[in-house]
């Protein structure tokens, strides 16, 4: 049986290690952060479920192409490994996806970054519990403050009432969180690639019930919401989620979930730059106060 799990030359420095965990998780950020702008920008053309199938069937071709190209990779995993692999693929890839979908059709993409970034905070408190990862007091506070201003940015939306995509971002948030607790035990049994790949390939075929509905959504779809699909499922899900595996393999599910709270702002600024979106006074407030929270979090 072929070893997948993926080990680090023995010659190799620590710090060129400790540079490719950062530039995949560099990678992983930028690519997420875009990914909020464009189901936003196509949305509209795609409802939530057919969204996500579309995106994750291309995903899970995508990296099947590359799975065959590698050529070595023989895949013969344990029952456990790959209920596993199932469970963060439903919670994850399947379930986030969609209620991340449905969510950005009420608030906007900033709004909706900044009340998923709820997820590492809640990654840093499970991991603490459940993994024996640090766990400090100023977790604790941290996590109150954010709280809060997730409070305020929910308070400003249901104003306009757009309170179902508050709760709908929410939940994304927590399936987010326990996808990653699930993908992280995962990795102890299989390597980054296979353990993505076939979520992928899970996540579509739990979708696939909504085919016929993207099948006649796609007939009258616009070119532009089709490459948009198109790009979520090669680059924020294929390559982005491949890249944090690699990275997640190597890092402390909390520590590195701790990089994501740069997502907010970049998607702030795209969907500025590409959409003409600015997040309300409430949303901005709030989300200074969810950065703040994390700033306080990983206080030593």
């Amino acid at each position: 049986m072929t070893d997948l799990r993926e080990t680090a030359p023995p010659t190799a420095p620590v710090s060129t290690h400790l540079g490719r965990t950062a530039a995949a998780a560099g990678l992983a950020v930028a690519l997420w952060a875009s990914a909020f702008v464009a189901i936003r920008g196509i949305g509209h053309a795609l409802s939530p479920a057919p969204l996500a199938l579309l995106r994750l069937g291309v995903a899970a071709a995508t990296l099947t192409v590359l799975a065959v190209a590698r050529r070595s990779v023989r895949v013969r995993l344990s029952r456990t490994a790959f209920l596993l692999i199932a469970a963060y693929a439903v919670l994850w890839l399947a379930g986030y996806t969609v209620a991340l979908n449905a969510g950005e059709q009420h608030v906007d993409a900033g709004t909706a970054a900044l009340l998923v970034n709820l997820a590492p905070l809640l990654v840093a408190v499970a991991a603490g519990k459940f993994l024996g990862e640090p766990f400090s007091r100023s977790l604790i506070a941290g996590s109150l403050v954010a709280l809060g201003g997730t409070a305020i940015i929910a308070a400003g939306a249901t104003a306009q009432r757009d309170w179902a995509g508050v709760l709908l971002c929410l939940l994304a948030a927590v399936l987010y969180a326990a996808g990653v607790m699930v993908q992280k035990v995962t990795l102890r049994h299989v390597d980054g690639f296979t353990a993505i790949w076939l979520g992928c390939v899970v996540a579509t075929a739990v979708l696939l019930p909504w085919a016929p509905q993207l099948v006649g959504e796609l007939r009258v779809a616009s070119g532009g919401a089709v490459l948009g699909a198109v790009y979520l499922g090669v680059f924020p899900t294929a390559i982005g989620f491949t890249a944090w595996a690699y990275a997640l393999r190597r890092m402390d599910a909390g520590r590195l979930s701790a990089v994501t709270y740069a997502v907010p702002a970049v998607s702030v600024l795209l969907s500025w730059l590409l959409l003409a979106e600015i997040p309300t006074a409430y949303g901005l407030v709030g989300g200074a106060l969810c950065l703040a929270g994390v700033a306080l979090s990983r206080r030593r």
